[in-house]
C-alpha cells in the first residue's frame, strides 16, 4: 500500500513539473505577425485572428512588425479596436530599416501598448486621403472637413490614453506631418528605437504596460521566444488579390473567358476559368474603396462585345464597348487613396489585348459566318458537320471551321458526332444523325 502511495505521489510530481514547464513556455512566447502592405479587410482579419491565438495560449505578448503606406479607414479601425482591448500587451514595431507607418499605420502604431521604430524609418502622414482627385472634389468642402475633424478626435484619443503626443497626431492628420524615428522618440511619439527584434526584447524587459480592464502587466523578456504567426494560405492569397492591379485583371479576365465560351459553346475551360476569375475579381473589389459605377461600365463593355457577335453591323457595339472599358478602367477607383489606384499601363494592356480579341473574333469567324449565310442550299446540301453544343432539337454544329445553328429532324445528337446538312431555312441548318459505315 506504500509503495503504491509513493508511486502515485511520484508520478503527481512529474506531471505537475510538466505542466508548469508548459505554462512556463506559453508565458514567454511572443507571437509575431507580420505587415508588409496596405492596410485592408484580410490584414484586419489576420491581426484579429494573431491576437486571439496568442490570448487562448497564454502568450506573454503580440508584437506586430508593420511596414505600411496605410490602407482603408474601415480596416484600420477594426484592428485599432482589437489591440486596444486586447487581452495580452500588443507590441508594434515599424521594421525593418526603411520601413514607414504612414496614414493608417500611424493610428495603429500609436494604439499599441509599446510603440517601437527601427533606425530609419518614418512615422506620420496620417490626412485622409479620399476627400477627391486634384480639380475635382468628390465631395463636399463641409464633408470633407467633418471627415478630418473625426479622424482628428480619433488619433487625439488613442495616443492620450497610451499617454502619447496627442498634439503631434493631430498634425499628423490635419497637416500630414511625419517624423523620422529618432524625432519621434524626441516627442514622445513612440517609446523605443531598436535595431532588431532582440534588441527590442531587451529594451522593454520590465516595461510595466496598462490593459484595457485596468489592470497592469509587466512584460519580462529575459526568456522570451519569439514565434512567427505568419498568414494562411487563405490569407495569402485573398491579401493578394485584394490588390487593386490583380483585382482589375480577374475582372477583365473573367469577362472575356465568358465572352470566349459564349463565341465558342462547349470549350467549358474558358467558361469555367472566366466565371472563377470574375467571382473572385467582384469579390476583392468587395473589399476595396471601390466605385460601382466603374464596375458597370466594365460589365456593360464585355455586354457591347458579346452583342456585336449577333448584330449585322460591325463598329457601333464594339466601339461603344471599348470606349466603355477605357472609362469604366479609369473611374473605378477613382476619389480613392493614391494606393488603391489601377497602374496606367494595366489599363492599355487590357484595353488592346481585350479589345484585339473582339475585333479578331468579330472580323474572322462572325463575318466569316455571316457570308457563309448567303450560300445557296445547294452547296450545303451533303456536306458533314461535327455537333458541337447538343441537338435536342436545336443545338450547334461545326461546318469548315464555321459555327451554324442546327435542327435535327429526330432524337437527340450529342456533341462529337457527325450530322449530314439536308437543307437550309434562314440562318439555320436542318441536319440529320449520319449513319456510321459498317466495316466489310
Amino acid at each position: 500500500m506504500m509503495k503504491i502511495f509513493r508511486l502515485s505521489f511520484f508520478l503527481a510530481l512529474i506531471l505537475w513539473g510538466l505542466l508548469s514547464l508548459s505554462v512556463q513556455a506559453q508565458e514567454s512566447t511572443i507571437n509575431v505577425l507580420h505587415v508588409k502592405g496596405t492596410v485592408n479587410p484580410v490584414l484586419a482579419g489576420y491581426i484579429k485572428r494573431g491576437i486571439e491565438v496568442s490570448q487562448e495560449k497564454g502568450s506573454l505578448a503580440c508584437l506586430i512588425q508593420m511596414d505600411t503606406p496605410g490602407g482603408l479607414e474601415s480596416s484600420m479601425r477594426e484592428i485599432v479596436q482589437e489591440i486596444l482591448n486586447a487581452k495580452i500587451p500588443v507590441i508594434v514595431y515599424v521594421a525593418p530599416q526603411g520601413a514607414r507607418a504612414a496614414s493608417a499605420g500611424v493610428f495603429i502604431t500609436l494604439s499599441a501598448h509599446v510603440a517601437a521604430m527601427a533606425p530609419n524609418t518614418v512615422i506620420g502622414a496620417a490626412h485622409p486621403v479620399a476627400l477627391g482627385t486634384e480639380g475635382e472634389q468628390t465631395i463636399s468642402e463641409e464633408m470633407a472637413q467633418k471627415i478630418v475633424n473625426d479622424a482628428a478626435a480619433y488619433i487625439r484619443s488613442i495616443a492620450s490614453s497610451r499617454e502619447r503626443n496627442a498634439d503631434w497626431a493631430e498634425k499628423a492628420v490635419r497637416e500630414s506631418v511625419s517624423a523620422t524615428e529618432i524625432e519621434a522618440l524626441q516627442m514622445n511619439v513612440i517609446d523605443i528605437v531598436a535595431s532588431s527584434e532582440e534588441d527590442l526584447l531587451h529594451q522593454i524587459n520590465g516595461k510595466v504596460v496598462t490593459l484595457n480592464n485596468g489592470n497592469r502587466v509587466t512584460i519580462n523578456t529575459g526568456q522570451a521566444v519569439l514565434v512567427d504567426l505568419d498568414m494562411n494560405w487563405v490569407e495569402s492569397f485573398l491579401y493578394m488579390i485584394a490588390d487593386p492591379n490583380i483585382a482589375y485583371l480577374l475582372l477583365s479576365l473573367g469577362s472575356l473567358g465568358i465572352i470566349a465560351e459564349i463565341f465558342n459553346p462547349g470549350l467549358i475551360f474558358p467558361g469555367v476559368i472566366g466565371g472563377i476569375s470574375l467571382l473572385l475579381g467582384l469579390y476583392a473589389l468587395g473589399m476595396l474603396s471601390v466605385n460601382w459605377t466603374g464596375v458597370l461600365l466594365i460589365l456593360l463593355a464585355f455586354i457591347f462585345f458579346i452583342a456585336e457577335f449577333f448584330t449585322p453591323g460591325f463598329g457601333l457595339l464594339f466601339g461603344g464597348g471599348l470606349v466603355s472599358l477605357i472609362v469604366g478602367s479609369l473611374i473605378l477607383f477613382q476619389g480613392g487613396s493614391p494606393l488603391f489606384q489601377i497602374d496606367w499601363w494595366v489599363i492599355a494592356l487590357v484595353v488592346i489585348l481585350i479589345g484585339g480579341f473582339v475585333a479578331f473574333a468579330v472580323f474572322k469567324i462572325v463575318g466569316t459566318y455571316r457570308k457563309q449565310a448567303t450560300t445557296g442550299k445547294e452547296e450545303l446540301k451533303g456536306k458533314t458537320a461535327v455537333v458541337r453544343q447538343p441537338l435536342d432539337p436545336e443545338g450547334i454544329v461545326s461546318y469548315e471551321g464555321e459555327l451554324w445553328t442546327a435542327i435535327s429532324d429526330a432524337g437527340r445528337i450529342e456533341p462529337g458526332e457527325e450530322v449530314m446538312i439536308t437543307g437550309i431555312k434562314g440562318l439555320k441548318l436542318l441536319v440529320t444523325k449520319k449513319e456510321k459505315e459498317k466495316k466489310q
